[in-house]
């Protein structure tokens, strides 16, 4: 696989380097980095690359310390834990901290111009505003599934890859409001995908025609059809079967409940027809996801 990390200033620099430990694993487009302190001492690090970042924190906490990332305000926040920071391309980020605990963040490199992204979402050409020690829920949790990825990327090779699709439609989202308006025209309101989306979730185990996801926005099936993609980044038939499967890893989660219950639940008509769409989207069978988890 071509690495997206070519030489060392793609990554962030930490020194002393010896005073963490880090585990990779690299998608197309994508790469995770797993970043454990050994010890409690002094650090210092620094970054800048034409690739995103994104940190998600899940324990941090320093007795002094500053952060400084190009375009905000420098910050000596000394409990961050559960926040995330996110360093668009060309922006310098950098900082010390003396810890209070051991560290343990995420690292989540993206390539704006990677085909991971669907063209009509036109990643590369968003002017992603920088943020430091923000909150989001859903893209915590798309974080945390991506480290568990990488934690089990023999196994699952393909989840992480559907993970940095969802990664990257979640940053548009996160940054809409700001220059990703304009290239938005043509596509649903705020308000229309809010509807579509609420609808489709309340109806995973249905088969939903066109025309209906249509009629609640007021549009033609063609022109829905062309607004829902350059909104969400797929087709709606596309992100209803990608949402059947997220409801589906998570009753899978259940052992009381059988594989030919879920596909039930999720309105499958075969079994069969369950696995094998679960099997592309995951890269493992549903009873092998299962397996997997125990």
């Amino acid at each position: 696989m071509q690495s997206l990390l070519t030489t060392p200033q793609d990554r962030v620099d930490i020194a002393p380097a010896d005073v963490i430990e880090r585990q990779s694993v690299e998608w197309r487009g994508l790469r995770a980095e797993i970043v454990t302190a050994k010890r409690q001492q002094p650090f210092d690090y620094r970054f800048k690359s034409p690739h995103h970042l994104l940190i998600a924190a899940e324990r941090a906490e320093r007795d002094d310390g500053e952060t400084l990332l190009e375009g905000l305000p420098a910050s000596r926040l000394r409990r961050f834990s559960g926040r995330m920071t996110f360093v668009p391309a060309g922006h310098e980020f950098y900082g010390w901290q003396q810890p209070r605990v051991l560290l343990r963040t995420s690292f989540f490199y993206i390539d704006p111009r990677s085909s991971l992204f669907d063209e009509d979402l036109r990643f590369a050409e968003i002017a992603f505003q920088p943020r430091l020690f923000f909150t989001d829920p859903e893209l915590w949790r798309i974080a945390e599934r991506l480290k568990e990825a990488a934690q089990h990327a023999a196994r699952l090779p393909h989840y992480g890859e559907a993970l940095g699709v969802l990664l990257g439609h979640e940053l548009v989202r996160l940054n809409d409001g700001g220059q990703t308006q304009a290239l938005a025209r043509g596509g649903l309101s705020g308000r229309q995908r809010r509807l579509v989306i609420d609808f489709i979730e309340e109806h995973l185990g249905e088969e939903l025609r066109l025309s209906a996801l249509a009629g609640l926005v007021d549009l033609s099936a063609y022109h829905f059809a062309r607004a829902f993609k350059q909104s969400v980044g797929m087709p709606p038939h596309r992100y209803h079967i990608g949402r059947r499967i997220e409801r589906a890893k998570a009753l899978l989660a259940e052992p009381a409940s059988s594989v030919t219950a879920v596909a039930r639940q999720l309105g499958f008509a075969e079994t069969s027809s369950f696995s094998a769409t679960f099997r592309k989207l995951i890269g493992v069978s549903p009873r092998d996801y299962r397996r997997g988890r125990d």
